[in-house]
Order: C-alpha cells, then structure tokens, then sequence
C-alpha cells in the first residue's frame, strides 16, 4: 500500500470519538492514502482490544477508499517508515495538548527525520470530546450518543451493561 502521499494517522482510539473520525475524513480528503494506526499499547489499560477498536473505527467510518485501519505495537516512526509515509497525523483539540503534541513530534523528528508531523485541529464542536472522560460517562451510564458514532454507543452500552452485573 505506500503510496507517495501517504500519511499516517496513530492513537489509542479508546473509544473512538467523533472528534476522531471528524480528523480520518478531513485527512482522506488531502492525501491520497490514510492509514489509520491503532495503538496496541502495554502501557494504558484500555477498554476495549485493539481490534475492537480497529472494527469500531471502520463501522464508524464507512467505506472511504483511501483509509486504511491498522494495529501495530511499536514505534510509530517505525511503521511509518516502513509504509514510506510523508507524514504523521496528529488532532490537536486544546492548547493543553500543544506540550505532548510538541514533545512527541519534536522525537518523531530526531528518529525519522524526514517525516513530518502535520496538526490538524479539531473541529470546534468536538473540543471538549476526549476518550478518557467519553469512557467515565459511558461506565457511569450517561448519554454519550452526542460524542462517539454510533457503533461506540452501542459497544459502550453493552460494557457498561455487562460491569453492572
């Protein structure tokens, strides 16, 4: 798949928001590939397996030609080499995140330094979403339907469902 304009799109995706898919579309529309990288990640606890994510991604997104969702467990840098990416992804929703986003491409930078990182904000009406307070309203049993596509809903109704037993 590497095409010359390719660019990779990573995070933990746990869950995916709408804040996510918002950036997948917005990034298809500029490079002729985008692959979305799903984290497999020993260092967080997630919700969900890395291929459930990966699924919820691709039921929340629908057919778009030019995304590809994978899983990788490693380096970013690493991967994105290997598929000969231009570039890496990365939504920005808040001036909290600009110090992470800064180190991170700041290292992305010194390991693969002709890659780029390319910030896309999000968009203004999902600023406030981020996954981890998507998931503490969700297992409390509130409404999160204005947050996450739909087949996030309904996975993270069906936890919250089966922590309650």
């Amino acid at each position: 798949m590497s095409k010359t304009n390719c660019a990779v799109y990573p995070g933990s995706f746990d869950p995916p928001t709408l804040g996510h898919i918002d950036i997948i579309r917005r990034a298809a529309k500029i490079f002729d590939e985008l692959i979305v990288l799903v984290a497999e990640s020993s260092r967080k606890a997630a919700l969900f397996t890395p291929e459930r994510r990966k699924s919820l991604i691709e039921e929340s997104l629908g057919p778009v030609s030019n995304v590809k969702v994978v899983i990788h467990d490693g380096l970013t840098v690493d991967f994105v080499k290997k598929m000969k990416a231009k570039a890496i992804i990365r939504g920005l929703r808040a001036v909290s995140d600009f110090e992470y986003e800064l180190a991170m491409a700041t290292m992305n930078r010194k390991l693969a330094p002709d890659v780029e990182t390319l910030i896309i904000m999000t968009d203004e009406k999902f600023h406030y979403i981020a996954s981890h307070t998507v998931k503490e309203v969700a297992l409390h049993g509130g409404d999160v339907s204005q947050l996450v596509p739909g087949p996030v809903v309904k996975a993270l109704g069906e936890l919250a469902k089966g922590s309650k037993k």
